[in-house]
């Protein structure tokens, strides 16, 4: 997940008010947290403890998620999407209109 900084201290504070009950993944959320910079050739040099955490391996996809952004690895994004059409549409989509 790749956060624009006023989304990421919105999202930080929910997971901060998270019970001990969820501590291990407000560990995982707030443990993995890392400032990007982006360069003068508007790259972001992901660091490798986060690309090896994300299976980022060559070709990656940048997912526009509303208020924040998912980095994927295209082969892992393609199997998780191939699992999502096999199933049914969820029942709070079926009346969804555009």
């Amino acid at each position: 997940m790749v956060f624009p900084r006023p989304v990421w201290e919105a999202f930080r504070g929910k997971v901060e008010a998270l019970p001990m009950s969820a501590s291990g993944w407000k560990r995982i959320f707030l443990g993995s947290a890392m400032d990007m910079e982006i360069d003068s050739g508007s790259r972001v040099l992901v660091s490798p403890e986060l690309r090896s955490a994300a299976g980022l391996e060559h070709d990656v996809l940048l997912i526009g998620m509303g208020n924040h952004l998912e980095l994927w690895d295209a082969r892992r994004y393609a199997a998780a999407e191939a699992k999502v059409l096999e199933q049914p549409m969820p029942d709070v989509l079926q009346d969804f209109t555009f």
